[in-house]
Order: structure tokens, then sequence, then C-alpha cells
């Protein structure tokens, strides 16, 4: 802030500066029109003159106006030069603190925000919104600021030449004004339809870079780079007819404004030949109204800047707007190694129709494997996010019984699971997830989420050596701390046959890698932090069956008394689970253990049979 004020500071000194000189040529031309001897020289001058002890009055008179006129010259340059500087300091230093408050509150909004906002929009918001606000607010608002001190001081100086050539050209200002605002409310929502187009075109260059290997798999690059294109040609366009009301407007501006010095260049002279005015007056007069002329071009310009200013602001509004993850105000941290209970969770998307999940209550008794079944949409990932409170339920109603926590077997599994789960009433998003009796909306959420080990079926790595990718939980930790997690993960051969070993790069998303080492190192990740819980959402579906096998082998002696969830289409993952659960279009369709599920002859029989047949 206080690098804003010196810079004003500086700008109130260079408008004062660029405005004293015409009186010091207006004083010089009308001394010269008139006898020495008999003009009437303010006495400090007369003073000065006569210190310097010159005979010739004339000659010493002219150099030190002219070293006045030098004077002020430099020192508008050197405060120019201030102005300049500080303000690029401040502006620099504004548009960082709002790029730091804009990242802290977007990494701490809900999942499900960023689901629905496209990534290449939001860091269009971030970048190029920024941007415009930065010059707004370090060129256009310090303008304003400027040529408000410009014109008040230019016109105090006019009307000590003449009132009535002043009230002539203050005439035009308003009618500029009022121009440049209507320009402004027609003009806005042409800026508001580029900038979401620009949103949607950086989002399509986002989405081919990330998505750069699936685009060539499938040949795509034809089709995109026509869809891209598209998008390209639609948002020149915009620009182009923005461009072409904007030329206009700047054109009709500067019409008005030349408009203006010539009636006032005019008006002046015949002023001055009716001796209404002295030829120094007249050359002043002139002067101050040619400084005004580009204000008041730049007013103009300043109100129509405030539109696409304005856009920008109301795109990052809806960010900072966004509401952030809360906990409540008695968040707990209780202990996590305890029981985890569904209790008649219901839960559809904001965009769906349908429910994803609907009444599931089940129970994962502490430090077993449970594996969960179910097909393509079947909600086996959304049970996880509730978990994990990517996504929220809303505040309990009131607590229900819950009818699960034993293994039901053959009919009465059957029974239970239609009759108590598949044929009730659902309750859009509602229901509630329990740890140990206590509802996970009751715990902080940076707890729960530290002790909650969860590895995608797509995992994420950052670009770096997969040393820091395996070791992203945990900074401080050995190398035998990340070789042994890479071992558990069975990584550790894979990586020992990279030429660089732990210390090979890792491209951006993981590209370098095939779909299994990703996988395997998402789970040394995970594996560092040692929480006390594990779900595996299928991240086990890119590596082949006796690699898998390994996996949960080296897990099963490494993870004793952990919670691991397993989430699985294949049935050889899941078949040594303590308990596992069937999903069915988003409902409990069976429960219990491997061989009891077989003998229920249900879903995960015929699916068991289907891939015992290898079909």
């Amino acid at each position: 802030m206080i690098f804003f004020v010196i810079s004003m500071i500086c700008s109130v000194l260079v408008t004062f500066f660029e405005l004293v000189s015409p009186k010091f040529v207006q004083y010089t031309v009308d001394f010269l029109l008139v006898d020495a001897a008999d003009s009437s020289v303010p006495s400090y001058i007369d003073h000065v003159i006569n210190m310097l002890g010159g005979r010739d009055y004339l000659r010493v008179h002219l150099y030190l106006m002219a070293l006045v006129v030098a004077g002020c010259a430099i020192a508008t340059a050197l405060f120019r030069y201030l102005f300049k500087l500080f303000n690029s300091i401040a502006a620099e230093k504004f548009t960082r603190r709002m790029r730091d408050t804009l990242f802290e509150h977007i990494i701490r909004l809900p999942f499900a925000w960023h689901s629905e906002n496209h990534t290449g929009d939001i860091i269009q918001r971030c970048t190029s919104d920024v941007d415009t606000i930065k010059n707004f607010v370090s060129e256009q608002m310090i303008n304003l600021f400027r040529i408000t001190v410009r014109i008040a001081v230019a016109m105090y100086f006019m009307l000590g030449i003449s009132g009535y050539l002043t009230i002539f050209s203050a005439v035009f200002i308003p009618i500029i004004v009022l121009y440049s605002c209507l320009f402004h409310r027609r003009i806005s929502k042409g800026f508001e339809k580029a900038d979401s187009e620009e949103g949607r075109l950086s989002a399509t260059a986002q989405e081919n870079l990330t998505g750069v290997r699936v685009v060539r798999a499938f040949g795509r690059e034809a089709y995109e780079k026509e869809r891209f294109e598209t998008q390209n040609y639609h948002y020149t366009n915009l620009w182009i007819d923005l461009i072409r009301t904007l030329s206009a407007f700047w054109a009709s501006n500067d019409l008005i404004s030349g408009l203006q010095v010539m009636l006032v260049t005019i008006i002046g002279a015949v002023l001055c030949v009716q001796n209404s005015i002295t030829v120094g007056e007249y050359i002043a007069f002139v002067s101050l109204n040619a400084m005004l002329t580009w204000p008041v071009r730049a007013l103009g310009r300043i109100i129509s800047e405030m539109s696409k200013a304005g856009v920008s602001i109301d795109r990052l509004r809806y960010i900072m707007n966004s509401e952030e993850e809360k906990d409540s105000e008695n968040a707990v941290e209780p202990p996590m190694n305890r029981d985890i209970v569904f209790d008649n969770v219901s839960y559809k998307y904001g965009n769906g129709t349908e429910d994803v999940l609907s009444n599931v209550s089940f129970r994962i008794k502490a430090g077993t494997t449970f594996g969960v079944l179910g097909g393509t949409g079947s909600g086996k990932s959304t049970l996880m996010y509730l978990m994990d409170k990517l996504y929220d339920l809303p505040a309990s109603k009131g607590d229900a019984d819950i009818a699960v926590g034993h293994v039901v077997t053959g009919d009465a599994a059957k029974a239970e699971c239609h009759g108590g789960v598949g044929d009730a009433e659902t309750a859009e998003n509602s229901g509630r997830i329990t740890i140990g009796d206590v509802d996970i909306k009751d715990i902080r959420r940076s707890y729960l989420r530290r002790n909650i080990g969860l590895v995608l079926q797509e995992p994420f790595l950052f670009s770096g050596t997969l040393s820091e990718n395996i070791a992203i939980t945990q900074s401080d930790a050995s190398f035998k701390e990340v070789r042994d997690a890479a071992k558990i993960a069975d990584l550790d051969e894979a990586i020992r046959n990279f030429n660089k070993g732990y210390e090979t790069y890792v491209g951006e998303r993981g590209v370098t890698l095939s779909g299994g080492q990703k996988q395997r190192t998402a789970i040394a990740q995970m594996l560092m932090g040692k929480p006390p819980i594990m779900i595996f959402d299928d991240s086990l579906s890119a590596v082949d069956t006796r690699t898998d096998a390994r996996i949960r082998k080296a897990l099963s002696e490494t993870t004793v008394g952990t919670t691991v969830i397993l989430i699985s289409h294949r049935i050889t993952t899941l078949m040594h689970a303590d308990t596992i659960l069937v999903l069915d279009k988003g409902k409990v369709a069976e429960i219990g253990s491997h061989d009891e599920l077989v003998a229920n002859n249900g879903i995960y029989k015929r699916i068991y049979d289907i891939q015992k047949q290898g079909i």
C-alpha cells in the first residue's frame, strides 16, 4: 500500500511541474512584448536578477526562465521515473498477494467444485484475469487519479487566464465522460463472452496437453486440431468484433477531443486579437488545453477499460465466493483404528437424476480386509469419496437403527439386502458414516485424510524423480524407507532397471511410466504415510494377476492391524478378503465372505464363474 501512496504523490508532482511550465512561458513572452523598464516584475525575481549582477536585464531574465523551465523538465522526468518505479513495484506485490490468495482459496475448495469447473478455465481466471485487474489497478486506476489532479490543476491555471475560454474548454469533458459510460455499458457483455470463450479455449488446450497419450493412441490429432481451430476461430471473431467496436469508440473519442482543441485554439486567437488576453496568456492557455487533451481522451478509454476489468473481477469473485471446505466448530481427532459403519447412505451427484448410492448400510471391522465388487457405475468409488469427505453428506436428521455388523448368509442374506435396503424408499443425499461411533462430519478433514490412504485407479504423479514422488507424503523419509515402500508395491526391481534408478525423472502426470508402474508408485506413496485405513480403488487394474498376487501378499504381511479396503473388478483380488460387499446399481446386493457368496449362487457367483472360465 505504501508504494501505491508514494507513486500517487510522485504523479501529483509530475502533474504540477508539467502544468507550471506554461505559466513561466506566458510570463516570458509577455515580458518580451513590453518594455523591460516598464514591465512589472515580481520583486523576488527582480532581486534574483540583481544578484546576478547583469546590466543586460532582458538577457539575464531569459537565462533565468530557461533554467526554471529546464529545472521543471528535469523534475518532471525524475518524479515520472519514481512514479513508474514505485507503481510497478506496488502492482507486482499486489498481483503476488492476489495470486497467493486465489491459490490458497482454490486448494481449499471442495472436490465437487473442482469436478464442476474446467481446469483450463480456472487457470485462465488466475492468469489472464489477474493480469487484467493488475493492469487496471496499476495503470487505469492510477491514471484516473492523475487525470483528476491534472484537470483540477489545469482548470485552476486556465481560470486565471480566461474564465470564458475555460468554460468553453470544460464543456467537452462531461460529453466525453457520458459517451464513454454509455459505451461501457454496451461493451461489457462482449468482454464477458470473450473471457468465457478464452476459458473454454484454455480448457481445450489443457485437455489435449494432459491427454496427449490418448490423443496419439487413437489417432485423434486431426480431430483435436479441428476442434481447437473451431474454438479459436470463434474466440478470434469475438475479439475482432470487440476491436471494431473499440476502434469506432476511440476514433470518435479522438474526434471529439480534436474538435475541442481546434475550437479552443480559434476562439483563443480571436480573444488575443481583441486584446482580451495577452499573447503569453494565449500560448499558455493553448498549452494547458493541449495538456488536457490526453487526460480527457484517456478518461474515456479508462472508462471503457473498466468494462473489461469488471468482467475479470466478476470471474475472480466467482472463485472467491465459492465456499471452502470447513470443519465443524467441535471437530475432533479420534482414534482411526476402529470399525467403519455406513448407515443408510444415499447419494446423488448434482448433475444426476438417479441416486448413485441408495440406502447402503454395512460395517467394516477394524483391522480386517474388506472387498467391494460391482459393475461400472455401481457406486464403488463414491463410497470411498464420501468416506474421505471428498463429497459431503448433509447433516443427519436423526439416528437410524443399524442392522449391520454381522455376516448373514444364504436366503437370510438376500432377504436382508433386498428387503431392508433394495426396496426401501431412498432419501436424496442422506445417511451417515462413522468411524468408531464418531460421525466423519465431526472429524477434522486434514486429520481424516492423513489417516485414510487412498490409491485411485488413475493416479496422479507430479513432475520430479521417482524418489520424490514416492516420498511425497513424507518429505524427510530416508532412502531405505522409500525403497521399502517400493518393494511392497513390487516396484523396486522395475526402478533399478531404469538408467538413473530412483532418480529417474517422471514426466508431467507420469507420462514416462506405464499404467502399472504409475499405480504401483501411487501405492508406494500411500504406504509411506502408514495410515491405519488403506483404500485401493481398483488400483491394481493395470498390473497382471501375478504382480497383483505379489502385491497383495506383501501388503498382508506388512499391514497387520490396518483396515484395508479393496475395490476391484477381479474376484481373484478380493477372494481372500475377510468380507466382500457386492454393489448393484448403487444398492447392496450381497455381503459375506468369498465362500459364503459363492454358496449364495447370486451375482458374485455368476461373476466368479465367468472369470474362472477366463471369459
